[in-house]
């Protein structure tokens, strides 16, 4: 007669076991989020290359009006497969006018939305400092705002709210993105790959973008200073 040896009884479950998973929610993958805006921003800028001038256009017409991608990064590229001087000369046109013309109708959906325009867009504290910046300065507060890192449809949006009037915007505007522009074109010819790489660094670092615009602009505003200086009247002054 065969006896079989009587089974272990179950093994009980730690205490350890027993204890609940967590239900602590995950934190949002914030890098996850920026890839995917990288990846967005940088399917727009490959279409509108594609493009070639139409595509620069579009961009920099929208950018000024309510597009969140700055055009810088179209025109870096372009500028260094330009063939020649003409090409070079109408990437600057294009992207300096049709940037100025979106600024217009920015301006003009300023005037008609008002600050619920910029508070859908989350730009309200950019407005308060272009809202100080333009009492205090006016026009040169205009061109100052056409090299910083504000995005240039608030820009447009500030002087449309504030009922600036037209013609000094058009020149200021015309002012600060053909040197914004023309700057960048002519680096990237000088220099090439290396200067595209130190604008695009500059780019991702707001401060440094805005205080290399404003030494920029100060010393160009002392030139200016200084030749306005050169006349008999002071001259004779200083005799």
């Amino acid at each position: 007669m065969s006896s079989t040896a009587p089974s272990a009884p179950p093994a009980m479950p730690c205490a350890g076991s027993l204890r609940p998973r967590s239900t602590r929610l995950r934190r949002p993958n914030v890098r996850v989020r920026e890839r995917h805006d990288v990846a967005w921003e940088q399917a727009v800028i490959d279409a509108a290359d594609a493009a070639g001038l139409l595509g620069l256009a579009l961009l920099t017409f929208t950018e000024a009006i309510i597009h969140p991608i700055p055009p810088d990064l179209l025109v870096l590229p372009m500028a260094a497969a330009a063939d020649g001087p003409t090409r070079l000369l109408s990437i600057w046109l294009v992207a300096t006018l049709t940037s100025v013309a979106g600024a217009i109708v920015g301006a003009w959906l300023g005037a008609r939305a008002g600050r619920p325009l910029l508070v859908r867009f989350r730009q309200e504290k950019n407005l308060q400092r272009l809202e100080v910046l333009l009492e205090r300065y006016g026009t040169v507060g205009v061109l100052i705002a056409g090299f910083t890192p504000i995005p240039y449809k608030v820009m447009g949006w500030a002087a449309g709210m504030g009922k600036m009037e037209m013609r000094p915007f058009v020149l200021a505007g015309l002012a600060s993105r053909g040197l914004r522009f023309g700057l960048e074109v002519i680096l990237v010819v000088q220099y090439g790959s290396a200067a595209m790489d130190a604008i695009r660094w500059i780019l991702d670092r707001e401060i440094l973008l805005a205080l290399a615009m404003v030494l920029m602009f100060g010393a160009a505003w002392m030139a200016w200073r200084w030749w306005e200086s050169l006349t008999p009247e002071a001259s004779t002054e200083e005799a």
